[in-house]
């Protein structure tokens, strides 16, 4: 396995840990010979039970024992549906799915400061592997992110640093920052999907190992996307399945840059007006890997959906009274597989998968503002 520029297809060792090209682009990972399921470590209860298929010795694994998240089927809008519950990661989202594979490289290669922006999870997830690792840690985050995530993030030891602005404001201050310390952004360092990926291989062994028809997921910078992309490409070259899945993506209306995109029918970037959202984990006005994240989309034959403010809350409060207590963000892919319901995009009769990615535990007092929320009084 190596590196490859996404911009001048050079190819770059992988034992030497970097984060981008020689000319400032990200990079991709070779393809990977993945796994069938004989050589899955039945016994290891994480994501290195796929440890065959992923790019890292586990001598290295610095794990928390993420992943192995459960896969309940319930009824949406009279569709059975089957929910992947990843907020229950070890830091309360899917990020624990994708830190755990890149710090664990990152530590191979000797890596002890790390640095990177987030609106919240993916601060938490890498706090917390960086601890577990003893890896100095330091994180970027938006004046506006909300408290119980700055506080997840402060616990686990790491600087925290707010900065005023936009998300993307927060993610070019790292980027100026990156001269001084190793830049582990989820965004930028291709080790991290090599860690989603194991979504796509959780999926296959909890449904039996076959595919879903549909997997539905909540879409900022798209790691969850381009994993399950790399996840099903390695199980399907390996004919461990007939065909993919088909992908679909959900954005909040108010910040939608891969939707635009998809819907022109474009491979460039279209502009988009970026207005507040009450889904903050997603709100990326201009994702790192977009054009990946739309080719991958289109791949699959899936779709991307904008969803609206008021939709996202009524997918929120339905969530929450099935008893799935899910942040804002990834109530949108909630409010998304009900468009495709409507449409006959995603028919009843298909098995389909929506990932619930982000514990409402983060976020309960926004939760008890957008749903009214308040006790009775005796």
């Amino acid at each position: 396995m190596h590196y490859i520029d996404s911009s001048s297809a050079a190819e770059y060792a992988i034992e030497t840990a970097r984060w981008c090209g020689d000319g400032g682009a990200y990079l991709n990972l070779s393809p990977s010979p993945g796994l069938r399921r004989g050589d899955i470590r039945a016994s290891e209860r994480s994501v290195w039970r796929y440890a065959g298929a992923i790019g890292v010795e586990t001598r290295h694994a610095v794990t928390l024992g993420e992943g192995m998240t459960p896969l309940l089927e319930r009824a949406w809008q009279g569709a059975a549906v089957n929910f992947k519950l990843e907020f229950m990661m070890p830091t309360g989202s899917f990020k624990d799915r994708g830190m755990t594979v890149l710090v664990s490289y990152l530590n191979s290669r000797g890596i002890d400061h790390v640095l990177e922006d987030s609106s919240g999870n993916a601060g938490a997830s890498l706090s917390a592997y960086a601890a577990a690792a003893g890896m100095r840690c330091r994180i970027l985050v938006p004046e506006t992110a909300s408290y119980p995530k700055i506080a997840q993030i402060a616990a686990g030891g790491a600087d925290v640093v707010t900065v005023r602005g936009s998300r993307q404001d927060v993610a070019d201050a790292a980027l100026r920052m990156s001269s001084e310390i190793f830049y582990a952004s989820h965004n930028w360092q291709p080790f991290f999907v090599e860690g989603t990926k194991t979504l796509a291989y959780e999926l296959w062994e909890q449904l039996g190992f076959r595919a879903p028809d549909n997997v539905i997921a909540p879409l900022g910078y798209g790691s969850n996307i381009l994993g399950l992309d790399r996840g099903f490409d390695e199980l399907l070259r390996n004919g461990e399945i007939g065909k993919r899945p088909r992908i679909f993506g959900v954005q909040a209306a108010n910040c939608a840059p891969c939707y635009a995109t998809w819907k022109s029918g474009a491979e460039a970037p279209v502009p988009v007006e970026v207005k507040p959202t009450v889904a903050e984990g997603i709100a990326s006005s201009q994702p790192t890997r977009l054009r990946e994240v739309v080719r991958a989309v289109r791949r699959s034959e899936g779709a991307i959906a904008a969803v609206r403010e008021e939709d996202i809350v009524a997918a929120l409060g339905t969530l929450a009274r099935m008893g799935l207590y899910v942040e804002p963000t990834c109530a949108a892919a909630g409010a998304g597989l009900t468009q495709w319901l409507a449409s006959g995009v995603i028919r009843p009769g298909e098995t389909t998968v929506l990932v619930l990615t982000g514990s409402g535990l983060k976020s309960s007092e926004r939760i008890g503002q957008l749903l009214q929320l308040a006790p009775r009084v005796m």
